[in-house]
């Protein structure tokens, strides 16, 4: 999960490490969230007609590098 998660989220899992998270606490910390990215970042939110049409679990918590990663991913779509 470790692996596959850094993946996705090495930053925020760079960061986290190197302000002395344990690998337990990073992973609770990125699980959900690189889940999430790993969705838009594939483009699976890429055409939905409203904000109404996304499931409940496609939100969370980021910021605004993250952010700015799935903008440019659209961007080249």
């Amino acid at each position: 999960h470790c692996l596959a998660m850094r993946a996705v989220c090495q930053r925020e899992i760079d960061c986290d490490r190197g302000n002395g998270y344990s690998w337990k606490i990073t992973l609770l910390r990125n699980y959900w969230k690189s889940k999430v990215k790993q969705e838009w970042l594939s483009g699976k939110y890429s055409n939905v007609p409203s904000q109404f049409s996304l499931p409940e679990k496609s939100m969370y918590p980021m910021d605004v590098d993250t952010w700015g990663e799935i903008l440019e991913a659209e961007l080249e779509r």
